[in-house]
Order: structure tokens, then sequence, then C-alpha cells
């Protein structure tokens, strides 16, 4: 297995453009919390939906794999997931529009975002070579906020 800083600097091999990183900055976090959304929406029957959903288990997946890469950094990620979590009972409440359609909106365009900042950078987007790095984004922009602050990950 591939160790955290690997995939973080190959990662960033296709992320040196200041318009296509600032596109990520933007894109990556509301691609997360779309995926989550959709998640959360499919119907898993009973009462625990709020704790016990496809949204949830998904987000605790993303966080085993990155403890496995960096304790640090799914610790980083933890607050930062359950944030996202958390919003998706008040938008549920609020009755503006299902979850689920105001996240398929907003993971189009994220992808859109993704795609221009892509051509614009010259490269393909690394999960074309390999789909993990779908989970590296993420980990990528958080390693960005620990370098800045000084933490060691």
């Amino acid at each position: 297995m591939r160790r955290v800083d690997q995939w973080l600097t190959e990662y960033g091999e296709s992320h040196r453009h200041p318009t296509n990183k600032r596109l990520h900055w933007i894109c990556v976090p509301v691609i997360v919390w779309c995926v989550i959304a959709l998640l959360w929406s499919v119907p898993t029957g009973g009462r625990w939906h709020a704790f016990l959903n496809f949204g949830v288990l998904a987000a605790a997946a993303a966080l085993a794999y990155y403890a496995l890469l960096s304790a640090p950094l799914a610790l980083g990620a933890l607050p930062i997931l359950l944030a996202m979590i958390a919003s998706l009972p008040i938008i549920e409440h609020s009755r503006l529009a299902p979850v689920w359609h105001a996240a398929v909106v907003l993971f189009v365009l994220a992808w859109i975002g993704q795609f221009i900042g892509h051509k614009i950078e010259g490269k393909r987007p690394s999960f074309l070579k390999d789909i993990l790095f779908l989970l590296i984004g993420p980990l990528w922009l958080l390693a960005d906020v620990y370098r800045r602050l000084g933490i060691r990950y």
C-alpha cells in the first residue's frame, strides 16, 4: 500500500496551476458533500436513518481509509465529515428542496468546475489513472492546510 505522502505527491503533480487549485478548493468539498448527501438520500427504512444510512457509512469507510494512511489527517477529516453530515438533516427539514435535488445540481456543477480546472492545467484528472484518487483529493486539501499550519501528518 502506498504511503500518504506518495499519494499526495502524485495527486499534486496534476494540480499545480493556481486556477485549477482554486477550483479544487471549491469543487472537491462540494463533491464530497454531494456524495454523502446522495447516499444519505437512499431510503434505508427504520427510524435510525439519521444515524445509520449509506451516507454515514460511506463517510465512515472513507475515514477508516484515511486512518490507514494518516491518523492526523483522519482526525482532521473527522470534524469536516461530521459537519457535512450534520448539514443534511437541516437541509432536509428546511423543505426548500429534497437533499438529493440539491446534491445532484451541485455535483454536476462541481464536476464541471473540476474538468475546467484540468483543462486549464493541461493534465487529466488523477482519478482516471487510479480511482482511489477520488478519496485522495480531500486529503490533499487538508494536507495543504496542515502544511500551512506547521502540523505534521
